[in-house]
C-alpha cells in the first residue's frame, strides 16, 4: 500500500513517525494508501528548510520569481487532467469539477505572475526640501498553509502563489484525507525551477498544526476550515507572535424575490447547493423565499431537476455524473444524522437522501440531494453548517424579514439574491452583512485578483486571501525617507550601446 510522504527541502523525504491515516476512494469506500501523520521533529525540519532558504528566495528579483510562477502555470495547464483525477479518486468530486477547481487556482498563480508590479511599493519625490520618499514591500519569512479536504487544489493555490512570488518560503499542511495532489503541486514547483526549501510539504494532524502554530520561525498562518477550528489556530498562532488570517465556517443565504427569473434561480440553486456534494464553503445551502408562492414554484421546479440528477461515482468512463460522494463514511454519517434531526424538529423533509445507495458501489460514501421546506431558524439544520447535499426553504413574507434573517445568522461568508429589480439588488448588496455577494450569481467567489473572504464568524484576521489582501498578508511595509547631500561624481567609463537588461 502507497504511502504518502512529506516533502521537504525539494525532495519526498521517508518519514520516521510510526502513526499513519488512511486514504479512502470516496466512491468505493475502498482504502487506496495511507498518510504519514508527522512528528514535532519532522514538522521542525520542514520548518527549517524553508528558513534557510528564506534569505536568497527573499533577494531574488521580483522578475525571475515571477517566471517561475509563469513556468509552474504552463505545467498545471500540461497536467491538469491527470491533476484533475488525482482528486476526484481522494475527494470523490465528479472530474469537471475538479476541472473547475484546478482553473480557479491557476488564475490565483496567473495573478502571482505580475507580481513585479503587485511589489513595486510607491514614491513620492519632494516631500521636504531635497527629501524624497519611498515604500518597499518586503516578505515576511517562512509562511505556513493549513488547508482542507474539499479543495485540495485551488485553497493551496489561494496561498503558496502569492506567498512565494512576493519573496517568502513556504511550509504547506494539507488534509491527511486526500493529501497526494499537494505532493504533486511540489513537484511541478521544482520543475519550474523553485529552489530547494521554497516550498515544503509536511502531512499530519493537530500534532504537526501545533507546531506550525507556535514555531517562533514562522511569520504568517493561513488556515481555511470549520468555525471551531479557526477560531483555534487564530487565537493559537496570534498569541505566538504571527500573523494569520482563518477562514472558517459558513450558512449561506439565497433570497429568492417573487420577481426572479425562476428558471434561471433553479439551475443556479441546484448547482450551488449539490456541486460537490455541498461540500463548498460557499454552497447555497438555505433559501429563503419570500411569499409562499414563490416558494411552492421554486420546490417543484427542484423536485423535478433532483430527480433527473445523476449520482455516482466522479469517474466513469463515458458518464459525467452531476454529483459524487461525500469524502468519509464518518461524514457520510453526520449528514444523515442532522437529516433525521431536521426531521424529527419539524421541517417538511420532501426528498430524502439518505437511502441512496449505486449500483456497483454500495459500499460508497454516498447522500443523494436531499430537500427541506418549512425550515425554521430554531432548528439545527438551519443553524449548523451541514456541509453536505441538504438545501433548507425558509418562507417569510416580504424583503425586509429575509433580511434581517440573513443578517441575524453568526456566520456572514457569502449570499446572493435572485430579482429582476435593481433597486432591490443594490440595496441589498449595501445592507447584507456577508462578505461576498452575488446578485443572480449563486456562488459568488471573486476572481483572484479580487480578494475572498467572509464577515462576522467565517473569518477571522483583518485580510482575506488572494488579491490585493494576499499582497499585503504575505508582505510588510518599509517606509524610506531620504536626503543625500552633494558629493563628487563619478567619472564616466565610456558610452554602452546594447540594450540595458535585468
Amino acid at each position: 500500500m502507497e504511502t504518502v510522504q512529506n516533502f521537504i527541502n525539494g525532495q519526498i523525504t521517508t518519514s520516521n513517525s510510526q502513526r499513519f491515516s488512511p486514504i479512502f476512494n470516496p466512491a468505493t469506500g475502498e482504502q487506496t494508501g495511507q498518510v504519514v501523520l508527522s512528528d514535532e521533529l519532522e514538522t521542525a525540519a520542514a520548518i527549517t528548510s524553508a528558513e534557510l532558504a528564506f534569505p536568497r528566495w527573499a533577494k531574488t528579483s521580483p522578475l525571475k520569481r515571477s517566471r517561475v510562477m509563469f513556468a509552474f502555470k504552463a505545467l498545471l495547464e500540461a497536467n491538469k487532467d491527470a491533476l484533475a483525477r488525482l482528486i476526484s479518486n481522494e475527494h470523490g468530486k465528479v472530474f469537471s469539477d475538479a476541472i473547475g477547481e484546478i482553473t480557479r487556482g491557476l488564475e490565483v498563480v496567473e495573478y502571482a505572475c505580475g507580481i513585479p508590479h503587485l511589489q513595486k511599493g510607491e514614491h513620492s519625490a519632494n516631500v521636504g526640501t531635497g527629501v524624497d520618499s519611498h515604500s518597499l514591500m518586503q516578505p515576511l519569512g517562512v509562511c505556513v498553509g493549513i488547508t482542507p479536504f474539499n479543495f485540495p487544489a485551488m485553497v493551496p493555490m489561494w496561498m503558496f502563489p502569492v506567498a512565494i512570488a512576493t519573496g517568502n518560503t513556504f511550509v504547506l499542511k494539507p488534509s491527511e484525507k486526500d493529501p497526494s495532489l499537494a505532493l504533486q503541486l511540489a513537484a511541478m514547483l521544482k520543475e519550474a525551477g523553485l529552489p530547494d526549501g521554497v516550498f515544503n510539504v509536511v502531512n499530519g494532524d493537530k500534532q504537526a498544526v501545533d507546531v506550525l502554530l507556535t514555531d517562533h520561525r514562522v511569520q504568517a498562518v493561513s488556515f481555511v476550515g470549520s468555525t471551531p477550528i479557526a477560531e483555534y489556530i487564530y487565537s493559537t498562532a496570534s498569541t505566538h507572535g504571527k500573523r494569520c488570517q482563518a477562514l472558517g465556517g459558513a450558512k449561506n443565504h439565497c433570497l429568492l424575490m417573487p420577481d426572479a427569473d425562476l428558471d434561471m434561480a433553479t439551475n443556479a440553486i441546484m448547482g450551488a447547493a449539490y456541486g460537490s456534494a455541498g461540500e463548498r464553503c460557499m454552497a447555497l445551502s438555505v433559501v429563503v423565499a419570500v411569499g409562499d408562492e414563490t416558494a411552492d414554484q421554486l420546490i417543484g421546479k427542484l423536485k423535478t431537476q433532483i430527480q433527473a440528477m445523476r449520482v455516482g461515482p466522479g469517474i466513469v468512463d463515458g458518464i459525467e455524473n452531476d454529483m459524487g460522494p461525500v469524502i468519509t463514511a464518518q461524514h457520510r454519517a453526520k449528514i444523515c444524522g442532522f437529516i433525521s434531526e431536521g426531521e424529527s424538529q419539524g421541517a417538511s423533509l420532501l426528498v430524502d437522501g439518505r437511502s441512496l445507495t449505486i449500483d456497483g458501489y454500495e459500499a460508497g460514501y454516498f447522500v443523494g440531494p436531499t430537500l427541506f421546506d418549512n425550515v425554521s431558524p430554531e432548528m439545527t439544520i438551519y443553524q449548523e453548517e451541514i456541509f453536505g447535499p441538504v438545501l433548507a426553504i425558509v418562507r417569510v413574507p416580504n424583503y425586509q424579514t429575509a433580511l434581517e434573517l440573513i443578517n441575524r445568522n453568526e456566520y456572514g461568508n457569502g449570499t446572493a439574491i435572485f430579482t429582476r429589480d435593481g433597486e432591490t439588488a443594490r440595496e441589498f448588496s449595501e445592507n447584507v452583512l456577508a462578505g461576498m455577494v452575488g446578485v443572480n450569481v449563486p456562488i459568488p467567489v471573486p476572481m483572484a485578483f479580487h480578494s475572498f473572504g467572509g464577515w462576522k464568524r467565517s473569518i477571522f484576521g483583518p485580510l482575506n486571501v488572494h488579491g490585493s489582501d494576499g499582497v499585503r498578508f504575505y508582505t510588510r511595509m518599509k517606509t524610506v525617507t531620504s536626503r543625500w547631500p552633494a558629493s563628487v561624481r563619478l567619472e564616466e567609463h565610456g558610452s554602452s550601446f546594447t540594450m540595458p537588461t535585468m
